[in-house]
């Protein structure tokens, strides 16, 4: 299993109806202080974020990827939003 691939079966928990998941680390070549982890953005929505605040979404992000960090993953771009945010519709 590739990473992508496993950064969104550990997601999977928070039954996302969106799950979009990039990787950006051809833009942080050389970047100083990466010890070979990856750059991501992720764009996430799921019901589990629904009166939750970004902190806490953010938290639960974390909490399934973060033995991943900062080996695998040296920096994650997240948007956390739950259906009914307005912002759902927009592009990360």
């Amino acid at each position: 299993m590739n990473l992508i691939d496993e950064i969104k079966s550990r997601l999977n928990n928070l039954e996302p109806t969106v799950l979009e998941l990039h990787d950006q680390s051809d833009l942080h070549k050389g970047h100083a202080g990466n010890t070979g982890g990856g750059h991501f953005q992720l764009k996430i929505v799921s019901s589990h974020f629904s009166n939750q605040s970004q902190i806490v979404r953010h938290r639960m992000v974390y909490q399934a990827i973060h033995d991943l960090i900062p080996h695998k993953i040296h920096a994650i771009s997240i948007l956390a939003i739950s259906p009914s945010d307005p912002i759902t519709t927009m592009s990360h």
